[in-house]
């Protein structure tokens, strides 16, 4: 499929050994094996993810940097995850019908301060809990010790929320805002289920200037 000026219409992306799914399998696919596969699908009018909510924040951050946020990206992921949650995006058989006949909605995109984008939940965690401070806009998370911190796109302005975690993991009182910040004496930062491999001092998650184009 190609629109009149020779772009290309529509790009199926398929990660993790995937395959398309039946209402996709007339449309040209790759098989993701590394990262300059995604770029090179950026010439796309519309990118559909076939993957997880990681592979999704893999496409979005290509975009990103790339500056081309103006590419519609439709998500195929086989069953609801914490990205389809946050932005109110179809699963399964159903996303992929979506992927051809909806149009696309801009909505918030959450980066951190490596260019990284975030899709599903992000989270703050120390080897034996965090100590420092954390804030979202200019309310106060914590000050002192906490167990970890979690942070969530929500699709909508004013574009992530954020909350301590208690000893069991579990949400305490959740901030929205536009960006979560932490100053600690050590932390690693989780992005969609992907650790980092070293402790950071400081780790902010924000809302980017302009949102993604997300079919749904």
């Amino acid at each position: 499929m190609t629109t009149t000026n020779g772009r290309p219409d529509c790009a199926v992306l398929l990660f993790g050994g995937r395959r398309p799914p039946r209402a996709l399998g007339h449309l040209p696919a790759v098989t993701v094996q590394e990262t300059g596969q995604i770029a090179a699908a950026v010439t796309a009018r519309r990118i559909v993810v076939v993957g997880t909510d990681k592979d999704l924040a893999a496409v979005l951050t290509s975009l990103l940097k790339a500056e081309k946020l103006d590419v519609e990206v439709a998500f195929v992921p086989r069953r609801r995850t914490p990205a389809t949650r946050a932005y109110g995006l179809p699963s399964g058989r159903r996303a992929a019908r979506a992927a051809l006949t909806r149009a696309a909605t801009r909505v918030p995109l959450i980066r951190d301060d490596s260019g990284r984008a975030l899709v599903g939940v992000g989270l703050w965690v120390g080897e034996t809990g965090l100590e420092g401070e954390a804030v979202v806009d200019d309310t106060v998370l914590f000050d002192g010790e906490a167990t970890a911190v979690r942070i969530e796109p929500i699709g909508t302005m004013p574009g992530l929320r954020a909350t301590v975690l208690s000893s069991r993991m579990r949400p305490k009182r959740w901030v929205t805002g536009r960006a979560a910040q932490l100053g600690t004496t050590g932390a690693f930062v989780v992005r969609d289920g992907d650790p980092s491999t070293r402790a950071l001092r400081r780790s902010t998650f924000y809302r980017h200037t302009e949102g993604w184009l997300a079919v749904k």
